[in-house]
């Protein structure tokens, strides 16, 4: 086996434990959102002081493996870092509804990683790789259009209804704006992926805090920020440094070899996964519907159709990328 070779196994394997460590999102939301008996969803945390302690905890975790001399900046980082805040807050926001739903319509982001790189990179595209975007985006529209509610809201459930409609946006948005974190972390592959993952957590949880204080005032955001009991502390540096620090920094590894598309490939494993966590939890509110499956399971099909490598596609694959790279660097004769 190569050097090369042995590097992409590693990569992939990278972007496959990130996965596996990814899907235990809807464990670390059920425990402390759902009454488990376990004293954990008292008192209930919202979406977003969960989001903010993940990233503070699991930033401060790879703040810890980060050299001196790795601490460098470029203004296309501040991007990436406002991008990974708002993705955060919105999966996180999603997730607080039926897990499945939420998942499958943010790991859309392969279709949104292949548009972009097409339409803003430039790289290039064929009619195989527009039908699966088609495909796939007809599966999103399933989920959606599937799990949209209704029945007209009533006095009594209107709130309810207005969240449901809600949640599948922002799942849907996420999806969207994932794709952007993906980018961004491959263009910056060359810097530290410690540093990388470090800056987008924290940054992430300091957009999040300031949001809070300028919408809601200093004594709000002091109540905001204190809420969490001992217990839930340790869940959310647990949560912090083993569903978002260690993956993100695997996946950030792998970008250093793997191309963006095969990449967000690998890791739909994540929705594959998630979704069961979920069931073992709370099967009464996370049972998949009829609409789940046929939406997921387009959205999947449609993406391993497209992205598998084969042997008669000359796509961006990560095989390909390395190739032009070993070229790119050999001298010439």
């Amino acid at each position: 086996m190569s050097v090369g070779t042995r590097s992409l196994t590693s990569a992939r394997l990278y972007l496959i434990l990130a996965a596996v460590l990814w899907s235990l999102g809807s464990v670390f939301m059920r425990l402390l959102r759902e009454p488990l008996g376990l004293g954990l969803s008292d008192p209930l945390l919202n979406p977003l002081q969960i989001a903010f302690y993940r990233g503070l905890f699991g930033g401060l975790v790879m703040l810890a493996m980060v050299r001196r001399a790795e601490m460098t900046f470029r203004p296309l980082m501040i991007g990436m870092v406002s991008a990974f805040a708002v993705m955060s807050g919105m999966y996180l926001s999603a997730l607080d509804g039926p897990a499945a739903n939420a998942i499958f319509l943010q790991n859309t982001a392969p279709v949104w990683v292949y548009l972009f790189a097409v339409l803003v990179l430039g790289e290039r595209s064929d009619r195989r790789g527009w039908l699966a975007v088609l495909l796939a985006a007809l599966g999103a529209g399933v989920i959606v259009v599937g799990n949209w509610p209704r029945e007209a809201p009533s006095d009594v459930d209107g709130s309810q209804h207005t969240k449901e409609m809600i949640q599948l946006l922002l799942g849907l948005g996420s999806g969207v704006v994932y794709a952007l974190v993906v980018l961004f972390l491959r263009a910056l592959r060359e810097h530290s992926a410690a540093w990388l993952v470090a800056i987008n957590l924290l940054g992430s949880a300091a957009a999040l805090g300031l949001f809070v204080l300028l919408t809601e005032g200093a004594p709000a955001f002091v109540e905001w920020v204190t809420a969490p009991t001992a217990r839930q502390i340790v869940v959310l540096m647990t949560f912090g440094a083993f569903q978002m620090a260690i993956p993100y920094w695997l996946f950030a590894r792998g970008l250093r070899t793997v191309s963006p598309q095969e990449a967000a490939l690998i890791t739909l494993i994540e929705p594959l996964i998630n979704p069961i966590w979920a069931y073992l939890i709370t099967p009464h509110k996370d049972t998949p519907n009829e609409w789940m499956f046929l939406g997921g399971g387009l959205i999947l099909f449609a993406l391993v159709w497209r992205y598998l490598p084969t042997r008669a596609q000359n796509d961006f694959t990560a095989e390909g990328a390395e190739n032009a790279e070993l070229k790119a660097d050999k001298p010439l004769e």
